[in-house]
C-alpha cells in the first residue's frame, strides 16, 4: 500500500473532523439529503459522460493510487546487467529460460522479441506502441476522476439552490427554515470536500504514477534495444544509469 495516499486522506479528513469537533457538534454536518445530491449527482453525471464499462472501472482505477512497491530503477539495472552479460557469453538464445520468468510483462515481451530474432527497429516500434496505448489508458482513467472533481462542486451549488428555494417557499413556517438552510450550505461543503480531498488528488496521484511507469518503461526499452544490438554490458550500464536520479546513483 502507498502510505502517502493513506496518510494524506487520514490527515485531511482527520483534521477536518477535529475542527468540526472543536467547533461544536460535528453531527450538524451529517445531512443525508445533501450527501445524496452531491454524491449521487456526481456519479450520475459521470455515467452520462462516460460509457458504463469505463465508469464502472472507477474503483479498479482508484486502486492504482494505493499501490505500494513498484519496480525500482536499481532492480531494472541489475536485471539488464545480468542478462547482457549472459547474452555476451552464451548468445541471445540462452536468455529464453530467464526471460520467461521475468515478472514485468513489458520487459518480458521486449526480451522475448529480441530472443526471437526481430530487428531492433521492429522491437522499438512494437514496444513504443504498447507504451503509447498504456499512457492513453492511464489518462482516460485519470480523466474520469478529473470530471468527478468538476461535477462535485457544481452539484454542491445545485444543492445550495435547492435548499434556498425550499427555504424561501416556507418563510411563513420558521421551523422549516433551519433544515432547508442546512441542505443549502452543507451540499456546498460536501462538494468542495469530495472534489478537493478525494477526486482531484486522485487525478494527481494517478498521473504521477503513469509518468513513473513510462519512465521505467523507457529505461527498459533502452536496455532491450541495447541487448538486441549486442552492445557491451558496460555501455548498457552507462545508458541505464542515465535514467536514474542523482540520489539513486549515489545509493548504488
Amino acid at each position: 500500500m502507498d502510505l502517502a495516499t493513506l496518510i494524506g486522506l487520514a490527515v485531511s479528513f482527520g483534521l477536518i473532523a477535529l475542527a468540526l469537533l472543536l467547533g461544536g457538534d460535528p453531527l450538524l454536518f451529517a445531512d443525508l439529503p445533501a450527501l445524496l445530491i452531491v454524491l449521487g449527482g456526481t456519479i450520475g453525471a459521470t455515467l452520462v459522460n462516460y460509457p458504463i464499462d469505463e465508469a464502472l472501472r472507477m474503483l479498479a482505477i482508484a486502486r492504482h493510487a494505493f499501490k505500494g512497491h513498484q519496480t525500482s530503477s536499481e532492480e531494472v539495472l541489475n536485471q539488464f546487467l545480468d542478462l547482457s552479460n549472459r547474452a555476451r557469453r552464451e548468445g541471445l538464445l540462452a536468455l529464453e529460460p530467464a526471460v520467461r520468468t521475468l515478472p514485468d510483462p513489458f520487459m518480458r515481451k521486449g526480451l522475448q522479441l529480441t530472443v526471437d530474432g526481430l530487428e531492433p527497429e521492429a522491437i522499438e516500434d512494437i514496444l513504443r506502441c504498447e507504451m503509447e496505448n498504456m499512457e492513453t489508458r492511464h489518462e482516460s482513467g485519470a480523466a474520469i476522476f478529473a470530471a468527478m472533481g468538476t461535477y462535485a462542486p457544481a452539484l454542491g451549488l445545485i444543492g445550495t439552490v435547492i435548499g434556498l428555494v425550499q427555504m424561501l417557499k416556507r418563510m411563513n413556517d420558521p421551523s422549516t427554515i433551519g433544515p432547508a438552510m442546512s441542505v443549502a450550505l452543507i451540499t456546498t461543503f460536501y462538494g468542495a470536500v469530495l472534489a478537493n480531498l478525494v477526486f482531484l488528488p486522485l487525478v494527481g496521484k494517478l498521473r504521477h504514477r503513469s509518468r513513473q511507469e513510462i519512465q521505467l518503461m523507457e529505461m527498459q526499452l533502452a536496455g532491450i534495444l541495447a541487448i538486441a544490438r549486442g552492445e557491451n554490458p558496460r555501455i548498457i550500464r552507462e545508458k541505464l544509469v542515465s535514467f536514474q536520479t542523482p540520489a539513486e546513483r549515489h545509493a548504488e
